[in-house]
């Protein structure tokens, strides 16, 4: 459930979100940054969301492979 929030900030913050995020997203956009910060079981979801992703394990697991040196590779 959304709530309305009303907010005091000085003139020259305000004008830069309305810059640069925009009208309709400035709540939004507080939104995600206070998220983490209130939301204890965010970070453990994301975590589980990305594990979840078996694309992504698997180009993470291939990109990881590739940078990692291999027995052979080292000098003994």
């Amino acid at each position: 459930m959304n709530r309305k929030l009303t907010i005091s900030i000085d003139g020259a913050v305000y004008d830069g979100l309305h810059a640069l995020i925009g009208r309709g997203n400035i709540g939004k956009f507080l939104e995600n940054l206070a998220r983490p910060f209130v939301i204890e079981d965010t970070l453990a979801a994301s975590y589980k969301a990305m594990a979840a992703d078996e694309t992504r394990e698997r180009d993470a697991d291939e990109w990881t492979d590739a940078m990692t040196p291999t027995l052979d590779d080292e000098a003994w």
